[in-house]
């Protein structure tokens, strides 16, 4: 029969008390660096485990956090998804999964239904679900800690953001440099605030290079490959089709991509394409896709950590502003020639 080591174990051999060893492992600031080692090698060494029912009713916590989407890129939110995870593990936290239906009548009865029902601590909340005024409110009123990741509304909040409209400006200017002067864009999600952002940003990156916005060439998308594809079919039908195409995420960008092939159009010589996210898949599909790097792993790991703090102290916590950078790869190239 397997013994399970408990906190009193590791306190003893590490020759502290049970409250340092408590702190510790709740990764509390009031801990010298030397002590903290010597506990995370004991409990190491040890193997040893927290018990969630033990610490919930000690701290009169669950121990569990909740990650709500409703979106429809599944790279998105798996990139996400590791980082919760990383930083949870990291805590000693457990976390659950949870989709919802963002324009449902009952969406934020459901949300905080689900908070009571299941005690959870705080809240990490994706694209359209955190940007819902309603739901914010209501979190607020009921103090319960949430984080935000790329809202709409910044002010007030703690989680993560990234300067999106610099970076599709900045993706615009680099097809204007290989010669593009026609650049078409299809947006992401009405409810998604990345949508306003990137649109925004490909307006300013025509303004800042000297080009005229045409409507015609601003399609809506919804953050999917079958999107994309519609999208693509649109545009390519054009009387005068655009050169470039910029998708709002690197689904939509693969769904335009699986058009330009099914036409016998070659990528690049013949159309450029580029997304946003730098997913997995930019990587994987052929050509491989120019797009923006947006650390989404990194986004979801550190709006975790920004809602632990929350959590502890109400008063911690911060909005993190994430790098972004664009990544060159195959699908771009050089205008082609036309007559």
């Amino acid at each position: 029969m397997t013994v399970r080591v408990r906190i009193e174990d590791v306190a003893r051999a590490a020759g502290v008390s049970m409250k340092t060893v408590s702190r510790v492992l709740n990764n509390e600031a009031t801990v010298r660096d030397d002590t903290r080692s010597r506990v995370q090698e004991v409990a190491k060494a040890l193997n040893y485990r927290p018990d969630p029912s033990a610490r919930s009713l000690a701290g009169r916590k669950s121990y569990l956090v909740a990650l709500l989407y409703d979106n429809p890129s599944a790279n998105y939110l798996m990139e996400i998804l590791m980082g919760v995870v990383e930083a949870c593990q990291a805590h000693h936290y457990g976390m659950v999964v949870q989709p919802l239906l963002y324009d449902s009548p009952d969406f934020v009865e459901t949300v905080i239904s689900l908070v009571s029902f299941s005690r959870f601590d705080g809240l990490i909340l994706t694209p359209p679900i955190t940007d819902s005024v309603e739901l914010l409110d209501r979190l607020d009123e009921l103090a319960i800690p949430y984080a935000c990741i790329s809202p709409k509304n910044r002010e007030g909040r703690i989680g993560v953001t990234l300067e999106e409209h610099d970076a599709v400006s900045d993706m615009v200017a680099h097809l204007v440099s290989l010669g593009h002067t026609r650049i078409a864009h299809i947006k992401g999600h009405t409810a998604h605030g990345a949508s306003e952002w990137r649109l925004a940003g490909y307006r300013a990156g025509l303004r800042r290079t000297g080009l005229r916005y045409d409507p015609a060439l601003v399609i809506e998308g919804e953050f999917s490959f079958d999107s994309g594809v519609r999208a693509g079919h649109v545009l390519l039908d054009l009387p005068e089709p655009p050169t470039a195409i910029f998708a709002a995420n690197d689904d939509m960008a693969a769904g335009v991509m699986s058009v330009a092939h099914g036409r016998g159009l070659r990528i690049p010589d013949d159309i450029s394409v580029c997304g946003f996210d730098n997913t997995p898949m930019s990587r994987q599909i052929f050509p491989a896709l120019t797009t923006v790097h947006q650390p989404t792993q990194d986004m979801g790991r550190q709006a975790t950590l920004e809602l632990l703090k929350a959590i502890r102290d109400p008063a911690s916590g911060e909005m993190v502003r994430m790098p972004y950078a664009l990544q060159l790869r195959q699908s771009t190239g050089s205008a082609p020639r036309r007559p």
